[in-house]
């Protein structure tokens, strides 16, 4: 298959998130499945210096935007074989500071950014010598995208790719004023209920929604969740109409970076053979971050965003609690500044239990994954998440809340006590959430059933092979019945 890949950041070359985790990984596996793929992405400030063999694809664009044009360029690399990495430069778009926001302000223009990026995004569709199949749009910085090229399909004559579109997190919508719309350059009776139009506002992810040929999430659980009004956003009744186009796939996990032997940023290395490493992997994180060097007290650790939506508010209240206990925790992350100062204070009273790091590090993420023995993601909601599948290769045993993705990889002994390898629990609260610790204590103590949780952990296979095959059963169902699910209204 030809596929090309759309997405505002993907790793190696930009990240805020898990979007871009799953974007380079995806790209990367379906390219060894044997495709053809590509991967649009912006052309950010400093990425040239930072990978030199990024060269220009001597393409100009000038795209209409509105009543205007704007110009601007493709570079590309060749990232592997059968995966070539197109970047959209505009350097008044995108030659900034960050890519979306600064000082927790977004961008006043990203509407006319990505914008810009998604009407590109169906130029290269479109005149790209390899002719791609069908395109992949990911959140709702692309999400526009698959209007226009419904649009362009249907006024200008040309048989456009069928278009698939990932929410990987609906609270991130794209919401603009009604004018911005106008930058779309399409017919008015895309802005509409049905269509792109919100409460009298423009919603980028909603146009996606709704025109789209296909859409998927990253977990079965969160596209069950997301038509729900709970959890919906809003977008709960657009997304129940298009129930039947909407699959779950879960994210997968890269092995050949989160791997427990020869990992460059492990000291020690084990194996669910030989744990002996990961013994060894908490005393050094426990000198590392300047805590006593206790190896039979139990370690909890959190490498997050410090965010509501992380469940930042339960877990400070249930730590405050849990401290007086013998137990040691490390958090590395950054996000709000209430969670910040919240977690410096909790360090600065609890100095020989609780270490924080404010930040991001890619090496101690690595650490704390192998060298705690549990690690909490209480998330209020969770469309996949990433660590707690980090967690079980490391042997690192997940309290999590039962939601989203995390409700689809962890297990609980209630569920199956012979495949137990996490600890959840349902209740958004302090309350539950102790209590969960609590019962992590009591594990602790019995290091048979631990090491049983670890061992289990540590066999689940969320690799991105398996991933990928999923994905490309769904574009085989978009190829292989042309127009089946495309929306019909509108």
């Amino acid at each position: 298959m030809r596929i090309l890949l759309a997405s505002s950041e993907a790793l190696p070359f930009s990240k805020t998130g898990g979007l871009a985790d799953m974007v380079g990984s995806l790209a990367k596996f379906l390219a060894r499945a044997g495709n053809e793929v590509g991967l649009v992405t912006p052309l950010y400030r400093g990425l040239r210096e930072r990978f030199p063999d990024i060269l220009p694809f001597d393409w100009r664009l000038e795209l209409p935007l509105g009543p205007g044009r704007v110009a601007g360029g493709v570079w590309r690399r060749q990232a592997a074989d059968g995966l070539t990495v197109y970047f959209i430069e505009q350097k008044d778009f995108f030659e900034r500071g960050d890519l979306y926001q600064e000082r927790g302000v977004d961008y006043a223009d990203n509407a006319e950014r990505f914008l810009f990026f998604s009407k590109a995004v169906v130029h290269l569709a479109r005149y790209l010598p390899w002719k791609p199949e069908l395109i992949h749009l990911h959140d709702w910085q692309t999400a526009a995208a698959a209007l226009i090229a419904r649009d362009q399909r249907l006024s200008e004559g040309w048989v456009a790719p069928p278009t698939c579109l990932t929410i990987h997190n609906l609270a991130y919508q794209g919401q603009f004023p009604a004018a911005k719309f106008a930058l779309a350059n399409a017919p008015a009776s895309y802005f509409q209920p049905d269509g792109a139009e919100f409460y009298g506002g423009f919603n980028c992810l909603k146009a996606g929604i709704a025109c789209a040929d296909l859409l998927t999430t990253v977990s079965p659980r969160y596209a069950r969740e997301i038509t729900t009004e709970a959890l919906g956003c809003g977008l709960d009744g657009e997304l129940r109409r298009r129930q039947g186009a909407l699959h779950g796939i879960l994210n997968g996990v890269d092995y050949e970076e989160w791997k427990t032997e020869g990992n460059p940023y492990l000291a020690h290395s084990y194996s669910a053979r030989d744990l002996g490493g990961k013994a060894a992997g908490k005393a050094a994180l426990q000198r590392e971050l300047g805590l006593p060097e206790t190896p039979r007290t139990p370690l909890f650790g959190t490498v997050s965003r410090l965010a509501e939506q992380k469940g930042m508010d339960i877990q400070l209240a249930a730590l405050q609690e849990m401290l007086a206990a013998d137990m040691q925790f490390v958090l590395l992350g950054s996000g709000q500044r209430e969670y910040e100062r919240g977690f410096r204070r909790l360090a600065e009273r609890h100095p020989a239990k609780c270490a924080v790091r404010i930040g991001f590090d890619t090496g101690l993420s690595h650490r704390i994954e192998a060298g705690c023995d549990f690690y909490l993601m209480p998330s209020r909601f969770e469309p996949c998440g990433l660590n707690q599948m980090y967690s079980l290769r490391y042997g690192t045993i997940p309290i999590v809340r039962a939601t989203g993705g995390l409700d689809d990889s962890v297990v609980d002994a209630s569920q199956d006590a012979a495949r137990a390898d996490g600890i959840k629990f349902t209740e958004y609260s302090t309350r539950a959430l102790a209590k969960a610790m609590r019962k992590a204590l009591v594990l602790y103590a019995e290091p048979g059933l631990a090491g049983h949780y670890q061992r289990n952990g540590m066999a689940r296979d969320f690799s991105w092979e398996r991933t990928a095959a999923a994905y490309q059963g769904i574009y085989r169902l978009l190829l292989d019945t042309p127009g089946k699910t495309f929306p019909e209204r509108i």
